[in-house]
């Protein structure tokens, strides 16, 4: 709650304007903050299975999950700052929105959280706090030994199956591109009372081939609405065509009667009191700026993951996750287009891939902090070993960070209604597929990278009995 005060006062302080791009900043944030709590007090559990005392557990849990929370939050940061450098238009809110989230999240998770927690345990062994949850005790999610990476060769056939038929249904069958890639015919109509640019859309999306949007336009009773059917069509007839269409939607979705003349209108009338055609330049800019900006985000995320855990095989395998999530969440879209949910792909479902890609990183830095600190303290235990080891020991995380992130996600699904379905669906996949990529790509790419060292580990023995 601290955190999303003060996300939402240091917006207004800068006179910035919520979008969907910026929930969706806000989604990711709270994710984060979620996530950073979850880590400390996993660490914390670990301490008092291991018999420390509540105090000396605390203080440990926080020390060594701050490594973690601390990368987490710097590989996302460094998305943001790019994305905001070299972003447009929503991209750069929702990097505001981010870069803000992050500061504030790191904030409340590992100062505000401390004070509180503090304060509930002053009694030592004596306070009534207590981090041992059912899933933390014998037998639950503390004693998994799932070996994880036996598996990925199958997790691989998996993947590629869903993409590679998700890409050629995109390919052969197409996505439904928004007006934000398209371009469209624009209409400025008044009505004489308010009314709900999110009903309007969806009356006209039932009623118009192509894509619509509809925003409000200074007032609640004025609103632009811009179509992309017949957008490769230029003469007068296709024109004339288009706003015949788009008064008879209009009139059909609100009951309201079409006046030519916008100065004298009585209750339930509307007029068009202008129009213009919207090319696709804007667009082309966009798609242009964001492409360049995730191509920077990802080299400055293989950068700082080779800085910090010093093995190019780490980096390469957080890149490979990230191409494996986005490919994913798009092929999605291409699949449930293909069985008819009706699916945009625009501004916001850019704002929503960027969302995954930020949740993906943080999650695989989580699982790769802990293989370093198993390695580390690795004595004489084989690599894969380690590997195993480190996503059964934050697999409770995982899922706990997960589904309360997926909680938001789906209230946004189920109750965001029509103009919010594919920013919904976009989250709801990519989280899904974050989690999965971090235990089933990220992490066995890294093994199957690091083939050499494996098998030196394996002839240590061998050269041992000789």
């Amino acid at each position: 709650m601290f955190n999303i005060f003060f996300i939402l006062g240091i917006l207004a302080q800068l006179g910035t304007a919520l979008t969907l791009p910026g929930i969706a900043g806000i989604v990711l944030t709270i994710g984060m903050s979620i996530d950073a709590n979850v880590l400390i007090f996993e660490r914390i559990e670990e301490e008092l299975r291991n018999g420390v005392s509540l105090i000396a557990a605390i203080n440990n849990g926080y020390s060594k999950a701050f490594s973690a929370i601390l990368d987490s939050n710097v590989t996302t940061f460094l998305t943001g700052a790019i994305l905001y450098s070299l972003g447009q238009g929503p991209i750069k809110g929702f990097a505001i929105v981010l870069m803000i989230g992050i500061a504030s999240s790191f904030f409340s998770a590992v100062f505000i959280t401390r004070v509180i927690v503090h304060w509930m345990s002053a009694k030592g062994d004596k306070s009534s706090i207590s981090f041992i949850s059912p899933l933390a005790k014998k037998g639950g999610l503390a004693d998994l030994n799932i070996d994880f990476l036996g598996k990925r060769k199958v997790a691989y056939l998996i993947s590629s199956s869903i993409i590679v038929v998700g890409l050629l249904l995109a390919v052969f069958s197409g996505l439904k591109f928004g007006v934000d890639f398209t371009g469209g015919r624009s209409y400025i109509v008044e009505f004489s009372e308010p009314v709900v640019a999110s009903d309007i859309k969806v009356g006209l999306d039932a009623d118009l081939e192509g894509s619509v949007e509809v925003k409000s336009y200074g007032a609640n009773n004025v609103m632009k609405v811009t179509t992309s059917y017949l957008i490769n069509e230029d003469d007068d007839a296709s024109n004339a065509e288009v706003e015949r269409r788009v008064r008879e939607g209009l009139a059909k979705v609100t009951g309201a009667t079409f006046k030519a003349d916008a100065s004298s209108l009585a209750s339930g009338e509307f007029s068009i009191t202008g129009s213009s055609k919207v090319g696709a330049t804007v667009a082309d800019s966009i798609k242009k700026s964001s492409a360049e900006a995730m191509f920077f985000a990802i080299l400055a995320i293989f950068l700082y993951i080779l800085l910090r855990f010093r093995k190019w095989q780490f980096s390469l395998a957080s890149i490979a996750a990230l191409i494996h999530d986005t490919l994913f969440v798009i092929a999605a879209f291409a699949i449930v287009s293909a069985i008819g949910v009706n699916v945009e792909v625009d501004q916001v479902f850019i704002a929503a891939l960027l969302t995954v890609v930020g949740y993906s990183i943080n999650d695989t830095v989580v699982v790769f902090d802990r293989i370093r600190e198993n390695m580390e303290n690795r004595g004489s235990s084989k690599l894969v070993k380690l590997f195993n080891d480190a996503i059964n020991q934050t697999m409770a995380r995982t899922l706990i960070t997960s589904a309360t992130t997926l909680i938001v996600v789906l209230v946004l699904l189920i109750f965001g209604g029509e103009v919010l379905r594919g920013f919904s669906l976009a989250l709801l996949v990519g989280v899904l597929v974050g989690t999965y990529s971090s235990i089933y790509i990220a992490t066995p790419v890294v093994v199957d990278l690091m083939k050499r060292e494996l098998e030196q580990d394996e002839a240590e023995p061998a050269k041992k009995a000789v």
